[in-house]
């Protein structure tokens, strides 16, 4: 036990930490002692004093603690369920020293609990109000064993490497070395990786000088800042104000908005796959495959009012896979079937070769459903510069750093 605040916790405060934790448990994102007593004792709220005391222990609820002037979230301290995912795939053990990329204090808080006093967390992020704000809260809650840095996540810590475990947690879209070299050997790092838009956590175990997946979830986070940055850009191809559908760009190409705008305009085709998901099934793998899969495949994102208006028949607040062909596309969607608990997947598209993108679309789902459900994608990651040759049949994403790859058994 590292904490060492003398003060008795009121019955309020404990039964909604109690209440936390056993939805955790139900929904299996908790699962070993060490974790489920850390997540017991540590009195979150205290990060967040102006916010009300029971919001602060909502199970899938990020608590936002600075936004820029653009009003973008760019502070945040994770929702337990994602803070709880990420740390039970970081295995962390006792004596462990853990470096956390993106501060706030609860998640260093959690960790120092489950290191013991013999192990070290230490903290970085480059935003002095987010540090100080991780000081005054661990000052606080008693946790003696976390140092705290104001710097650039993505230079690690070179002073207090090698480290056993890394978590980041904020969204990256690369991996610096730094993190790789500041790592042990069989370590683990943990990070919101966005590919080509989709972000998840993945698990990495360090291999020499790749890192090998270990699982992955999905999540969201918000942007990693520094030198590491690379937020999304969304092309726009409807402007209506309080309907606006845009296209979220990843590295893909830049999209015709005029003729994309004048093809959502045009009247909609659907496609159906005949592949059905279960009322409770995540699209996650599927969305995986299907940029494993095809080259143009940025995210549509729609204000719910478009939805509404009927402008398009799904939106999504991660985004929609659409297929952009020049002036025409299509994106994923589901309808109800006779069975309540069924949905068909299929393809709506628009413009002059939407069918064609549309069936194309299908194509790749029926594809998944014959000889990929089931699987999960495998996500290596090597240093920038290697060989095409070392990287095998795989979706390959370069960045400054790292070449990433996607593939599928």
């Amino acid at each position: 036990m590292t904490t060492d605040n003398p003060q008795s916790v009121p019955a309020s405060e404990q039964e909604l930490r109690d209440a936390m934790v056993q939805a955790l448990i139900d929904i299996g994102a908790l699962r070993s002692s060490r974790a489920l007593a850390a997540f017991r004792a540590v009195p979150r709220h205290l990060a967040v004093p102006d916010l009300p005391l029971s919001s602060c222990y909502e199970p899938e609820a990020p608590l936002i603690t600075k936004t820029d002037a653009s009003g973008v979230d760019v502070s945040s301290v994770s929702a337990p369920r994602i803070q709880a995912v990420q740390i039970e795939q970081a295995d962390i053990q006792p004596g462990h020293n853990i470096l956390e990329i993106g501060s706030g204090g609860v998640n260093a808080a959690y960790l120092a609990e489950m290191v013991g006093d013999q192990g070290r967390v230490v903290t970085v992020d480059i935003d002095p109000d987010v540090t100080q704000r991780a000081r005054d809260f661990l000052k606080t809650t008693g946790h003696r064993n976390v140092t705290v840095i104001t710097g650039d996540g993505g230079s690690g810590a070179i002073d207090y490497q090698p480290f056993d475990r890394i978590i980041v947690t904020v969204q990256a879209t690369d991996i610096p070395s730094a993190w790789v070299h500041q790592l042990k050997l069989g370590g683990r790092l943990v990070v919101p990786l966005r590919m080509r838009g989709m972000t998840r956590t993945v698990a990495f175990i360090r291999d020499e000088d790749r890192l090998i997946s270990d699982g992955f979830e999905l999540c969201g986070f918000v942007p990693m800042q520094g030198a590491g940055e690379d937020r999304m850009r969304v092309a726009l191809i409807h402007e209506a104000e309080g309907e606006e559908i845009g296209l979220r760009l990843d590295g893909h190409p830049e999209p015709d908005t005029k003729a994309l705008a004048h093809a959502l305009a045009m009247p909609r085709c659907e496609v159906w796959s005949a592949v059905m998901l279960a009322g409770d099934e995540s699209n996650e793998h599927l969305d995986l495959w299907l940029t494993t899969a095809l080259d143009n495949l940025p995210l549509m994102a729609a204000k719910p009012a478009a939805r509404e208006r009927g402008l398009v028949a799904s939106a999504s607040p991660l985004g929609i896979p659409t297929l952009v062909d020049g002036d025409s596309f299509a994106y994923r969607t589901v309808r109800r079937t006779e069975d309540p608990d069924r949905f068909e997947l299929g393809a709506i598209g628009h413009g002059p070769r939407g069918r064609e993108a549309a069936e194309r679309l299908v194509q790749e789902i029926q594809t998944w459903n014959r000889e990929h459900r089931g699987d999960r994608a495998h996500i290596d990651v090597y240093p920038a510069g290697t060989s095409n040759d070392r990287l095998g049949a795989a979706r390959v994403i370069d960045r400054p750093h790292s070449r990433i790859t996607i593939s599928w058994p």
